[in-house]
């Protein structure tokens, strides 16, 4: 979906706004909290349905309101017009309605409108804990194949059910609760090994496109790789769960699994997350991003909206020259608290400032 205009209804600080986009560049420029990254969330809220900067959805509503409203134009291949509009409540459950036609989750409406995302914390994705790089590939798995998000949910649930179980167990088994962990356990290995599979092929697939992106942006040929490390050997997903149950009951938690896979990210044989520089594990944390762009984008034909949060502040002259030399064809959207870097040439310039939008450029 080409994004060609959005509107916004007591979403954060707008209590209304509407602003169009070019199908090459458009540039958000404002000083810090004037409400730029505020326009990025609304567009990547309708692509994952739910926020890349909070765990909940009720933060997105502007204070006092009780509920906010999204609303984006576009169109998608053959040139047809798509109206995708998000309702997010305070109380009671989000809709979505895509063309008018209201749907009965919104997550029916993944793929839509596909975005990838960029932001200053993404650099977290490299220096913290697992869970951000096991996030990073689910969503490029869902991207490439929005019917996989049903398979990652259902083993998301199981676990839930599962943990659950342990926990109450409080270190002691009982005949019932063994019968309803063999439940568990035999809805939990499958779902375990087909979100193992799907990672280890988009972490193959995905390696190229990333050491690409990184030699571009850093200008060096470096050594860069992606690995893969489940906690269980594929498959061996029902044989684990066994041998682990023991030590599962007694910590009241499933020890192994998806949910403590990890990703590892290589520089030159070394984790860049320990031994990489701040300049390093920038550029990498760039560079997961743009890969998993370009892989969805080879897959699919056809490019997300690549949405970029005032990345060049944190970026060296040139690495900013380089990101946008190798910007991908497609549609991009920036926000910037200073002038654009040299090189960038904007299509449209939005100018930001005390909650209102002033379409200044293009």
């Amino acid at each position: 979906m080409y994004l060609q205009r959005l509107s916004l209804h007591q979403f954060r600080s707008y209590e209304q706004a509407e602003l169009e986009f070019s199908p090459g560049l458009t540039a958000l420029v404002g000083r810090n909290g004037q409400g730029k990254t505020n326009v990025l969330e609304a567009i990547a809220y309708l692509a994952s349905f739910r926020s890349f900067r909070a765990p909940t959805t009720e933060v997105m509503i502007r204070d006092g309101q009780p509920a906010a409203h999204i609303r984006a134009e576009g169109l998608r291949r053959g040139d047809r017009e798509v109206l995708l509009e998000a309702e997010i409540n305070r109380a009671g459950r989000n809709r979505v309605q895509v063309n008018g036609q209201r749907l009965n989750r919104p997550r029916e409406a993944l793929g839509v409108l596909q975005v990838t995302v960029f932001a200053p914390d993404d650099l977290a994705i490299v220096k913290e804990g697992p869970q951000l790089r096991r996030t990073l590939l689910d969503e490029l798995i869902v991207a490439l194949d929005p019917r996989a998000d049903a398979a990652l949910s259902t083993f998301d649930r199981v676990l839930r059910q599962r943990n659950a179980l342990l926990k109450q167990c409080a270190g002691r088994l009982d005949d019932g609760a063994a019968l309803t962990l063999d439940v568990w356990d035999a809805k939990m290995a499958p779902a375990a090994e087909a979100v193992m599979q799907a990672r280890s092929e988009v972490v193959l697939a995905l390696e190229p496109e990333v050491a690409s992106g990184y030699r571009s942006l850093a200008g060096a040929d470096v050594p860069v790789e992606i690995r893969y490390r489940p906690t269980m050997v594929p498959g061996t997903a029902p044989a684990t769960l066994a041998h682990n149950r023991s030590e599962d009951v007694r910590r009241g938690v499933t020890t192994a699994g998806p949910h403590r896979d990890e990703l590892e990210l290589m520089l030159r044989g070394a984790a860049v997350r320990t031994h990489g520089s701040q300049g390093e594990q920038r550029s990498f944390a760039l560079a997961l991003k743009l890969g998993s762009h370009r892989l969805v984008t080879s897959r699919l034909g056809r490019p997300p909206l690549l949405l970029l949060d005032d990345v060049f502040s944190e970026l060296d002259p040139q690495r900013c020259d380089a990101l946008i030399a190798n910007l991908p064809v497609g549609q991009t959207v920036l926000t910037s608290a200073d002038r654009l870097p040299r090189t960038a040439v904007a299509d449209i310039v939005h100018q930001i400032a005390d909650g209102q939008i002033r379409r200044v450029a293009g």
